[in-house]
């Protein structure tokens, strides 16, 4: 029966690595989305989810490792990222809301000259 269980243990360290090197995988894709996207918002996105899978990824090193204090990590990491999401997008609509207002006086005053004429 011991050797079952050794067996169990030996898949379950398998499928971490599997899963840990198929998350890497799509952080590297994500990271490229976040140079590369072409709007702000998928930035934005593409950054959460770069957190959530590091998340992910920390949770799964701690169930492999058996360290307790991988999962405070992870917590407060979560947090981290809550707020850093939280503030780029408090900060992209800063900047559209700044850009919008910036068109709307273009405008106005562009009628104003065709007015004047």
């Amino acid at each position: 029966m011991g050797k079952g269980i050794a067996g169990l243990e030996s898949a379950y360290h398998i499928l971490f690595v599997a899963v840990l090197i198929f998350l890497a995988i799509l952080l590297m894709l994500c990271l490229v989305r976040a140079i590369i996207g072409p709007r702000v918002a998928d930035r934005v996105v593409s950054v959460n989810m770069m957190g959530t899978m590091t998340i992910v990824m920390i949770g799964i090193l701690a169930l492999m490792l058996e360290e307790g204090y991988l999962v405070d990590i992870c917590i407060i990491y979560a947090m981290i990222s809550f707020l850093s999401v939280i503030v780029l997008t408090k900060v992209y609509i800063g900047i559209y809301l700044e850009r919008k207002e910036r068109v709307k006086q273009m405008k106005s005053a562009k009628n104003v000259e065709e007015e004047e004429k």
